[in-house]
């Protein structure tokens, strides 16, 4: 069977039909990167696989990362596990895209839904490129060519003890990335800020920055760029961290969301 993809809107998204996820051949593989260049976030359904094959099928793509400061399985370190409940009322609310604060941020994301609350906590996908297209020509003479400083201290840090912070900046120091970043394989310019791990850019004060962070943000926010998945257990979602920003609906509180996310290690924006 070939595989076809279904676009979900025009802006972004597809769900992928007629893919095994754990057997897929390299053809497969091939048509899917394909696609995820195109689509920019594709979404799978029914995948009964492992967690083994959730990392497997991720290394097809590129190294896996190793998050420092998210917790997995024991003994599946690649796996990052995000659980929100009642007592735990976290989930990724802010847009953003993954590891900025790494001086090679994620090429992309594979994350499965493991438990899912009966209604909200969909996750909604921004074509950064897109968003960007649709900027001012004065707002686009404005940030082309500025860098934004991006830091893990002001989300991670929060969690972690004055020492360990401490230890933890030596080995993951401020990284210095492009506000409007080139996609390094289809060529387009994406906006690559976000307020979680932007401390400032460059030459200028918090309060400077952030007015442009701001605006960045609410071009990403335009839901003309966007399209929303509902997650159903066992469904994927893959991403291009690159040309892609996501946020989770925070709507599903008592309720509990479990997802289990692999990581794609990416390469220094430019």
């Amino acid at each position: 069977m070939a595989i076809e993809f279904e676009p979900l809107t025009a802006a972004i998204g597809a769900t992928v039909h007629g893919i095994d996820m754990a057997n897929a051949s390299d053809a497969d593989i091939d048509d899917i990167r394909k696609g995820w260049m195109d689509y920019k976030v594709l979404f799978f359904r029914d995948q009964h696989i492992t967690i083994e094959e959730h990392i497997a099928f991720g290394a097809r793509f590129g190294e896996l990362e190793i998050h420092p400061f998210a917790t997995g399985h024991e003994g599946y370190p690649e796996i990052v596990r995000i659980e929100s409940n009642a007592d735990r009322q976290y989930a990724a609310s802010a847009w953003h895209s993954d590891v900025t604060w790494r001086a090679e941020p994620s090429l992309g994301s594979i994350l499965r839904g493991i438990q899912i609350p009966p209604a909200g906590g969909d996750t909604c996908f921004a074509n950064t490129a897109l968003a960007y297209d649709r900027l001012s020509d004065e707002w686009k003479e404005r940030i082309d060519g500025l860098v934004a400083v991006h830091d893990f201290t002001h989300t991670f840090g929060r969690r972690l003890t004055p020492e360990k912070l401490a230890e933890q900046q030596k080995k993951y120091p401020p990284a210095r990335h492009p506000v409007v970043r080139t996609h390094p394989e289809t060529g387009e310019k994406n906006i690559y800020t976000n307020r979680g791990f932007v401390s400032h850019i460059d030459g200028m004060t918090r309060e400077e920055s952030m007015v442009i962070v701001d605006h960045l943000e609410r071009a990403v926010m335009d839901p003309s760029v966007q399209c929303r998945f509902k997650w159903e257990v066992d469904s994927f979602a893959m991403w291009d961290n690159r040309a892609v920003q996501h946020c989770a609906t925070n709507d599903f509180f008592p309720e509990t969301r479990i997802v289990e996310r692999v990581t794609v290690i990416g390469d220094k924006p430019y």
